[in-house]
């Protein structure tokens, strides 16, 4: 299995992640579980403490984000899960929990704790996602384009400073968040695509919405 994953990592060249965290502890060993998330680390071994702490961060808060966003499409599945559009929703909330498994593996191999606001995240964001959707489809595909605009740029801005900094040693941290970036855009698209834009006061409510993800991302940044 092992060797078959690793041919998989070698040709698509994105970092992938065991299947469950419950793999450490298999019949096969806490150091052969060990020996296979180590093969799949992210971020450089050989970090000092200030540029530990810039990762860590960057990591806490894209975490964050993907739970979040995770909330907002199950509070837009509680509104619209039954109706039409409940399939193009479901997909997307289906990319946001892989986006999500894969942080709290990387979370858990590189001892980073997540955002003690955590709680907040998944009451405000499921309430954002129902809400949105009580405006009917086009208010929540309105959220969608405001949220994953935001998340999308904020990716660029992580890719533009690992750039800056040092692109091969990365490269693995960088393969990871373009490949979500590049997610987040095409359900932005999507957003656009199902009539976004025509919900009344649509300006407003992306507005306010990218306000709160710009507010959110500060505090899980730092708390």
């Amino acid at each position: 299995m092992h060797g078959a994953v690793r041919a998989r990592v070698a040709l698509t060249h994105h970092a992938v992640y065991p299947s469950s965290s419950r793999q450490i502890y298999s019949s096969k060993g806490v150091a052969a579980g060990l020996q296979c998330w180590r093969a799949y680390s992210v971020l450089p071994a050989d970090l000092d403490s200030d540029e530990k702490a810039v990762l860590h961060s960057m990591l806490r808060v894209d975490h964050a984000g993907e739970y979040g966003a995770s909330r907002i499409y199950a509070g837009q599945m509680a509104v619209l899960g039954k109706t039409s559009t409940g399939r193009v929703i479901q997909e997307m909330w289906d990319q946001e929990k892989s986006h999500l498994k894969k942080f709290n593996e990387v979370l858990g191999e590189h001892r980073v704790r997540p955002t003690a606001l955590l709680p907040l995240w998944n009451i405000a964001g499921f309430a954002l996602g129902a809400s949105s959707a009580l405006l009917g489809k086009e208010g929540a595909m309105a959220c969608t384009v405001a949220v994953e605009e935001s998340v999308s740029e904020h990716y660029n801005s992580q890719i533009r400073q690992l750039m800056e900094n040092d692109p091969e040693r990365y490269t693995k941290l960088l393969h990871l968040i373009k490949e979500f970036r590049d997610d987040e855009i095409a359900h932005h698209d999507t957003g656009l695509e199902h009539d976004a834009e025509s919900v009344p006061g649509y300006w407003l409510l992306k507005a306010v919405i990218q306000a709160g993800c710009k507010a959110a991302i500060y505090a899980s940044e730092r708390v």
